[in-house]
């Protein structure tokens, strides 16, 4: 499974490198709508708030990641899926995807940051907190996304689908990731922190599972 996972995950990234143009438009994405709200909200002035500052962030953050990780399955067609299934197992398969896309998910999270620090300035007080709830909210919605990506692809209509059914799923990450990136941006100590981001893990952790779990029977299909 171990050589299938990092053939597959080779695979991904070497399309994405050969398709240029879907990761640079998600990047000009990230840095325009960065660039927007500097010249929308009042920040050119320095009248953006901290709690403005923290809801911008991660509002661009989870449509930089819809955007990205919509194309796991939906833009797979069925004859490259027949090939998965019969070269891969379908663990593998769906293991890959979520590597694959937390990675990608992580650098356009980690670009946003260096972006709103540039343009925005930075006042987070405890970087270390922050990056940490960063990396938990980006397995997060790459998890939650991948498999809802698979769910999508089976339908007619799977942009809408997507939509629909990932948004009830993100909501808890995403009320986690707002608060503990509040507390690190306020630089309280770990301790206020630590129930949020075991409740962050538990939700990643049950995301994971229920996708390695109930992707076979989805993959069968």
């Amino acid at each position: 499974m171990l050589k299938q996972i990092n053939t597959l995950i080779i695979k991904e990234l070497t399309l994405e490198w050969r398709q240029k143009y879907a990761l640079n438009g998600i990047l000009l994405y990230v840095v325009s709508a960065v660039f927007i709200t500097y010249l929308s909200v009042g920040a050119k002035q320095g009248n953006i708030g901290v709690p403005t500052w923290n809801a911008l962030y991660w509002i661009i953050i989870l449509f930089s990641a819809v955007n990205a990780v919509a194309k796991s399955f939906v833009q797979e067609h069925q004859g490259r899926q027949l090939y998965y299934y019969m070269i891969a197992s379908p663990e593998s398969i769906i293991i890959s995807k979520m590597i694959y896309n937390s990675i990608l998910t992580l650098v356009l999270a980690l670009l946003g940051y260096f972006v709103f620090s540039i343009i925005l300035g930075n006042p987070v007080q405890d970087q270390g907190l922050f990056l940490l709830n960063l990396v938990l909210g980006s397995l997060g919605f790459s998890a939650c996304l991948t498999m809802v990506s698979a769910i999508a692809s089976k339908a007619s209509n799977n942009a809408t689908l997507m939509a629909i059914l990932s948004f009830p799923i993100i909501i808890p990450i995403l009320l986690m990731a707002i608060r503990v990136s509040k507390n690190a941006i306020d630089g309280l100590d770990w301790s206020v922190s630590i129930d949020k981001i075991i409740t962050l893990m538990a939700i990643n952790a049950i995301i994971s599972a229920t996708s390695y779990i109930l992707f076979p029977y989805l993959w069968r299909s």
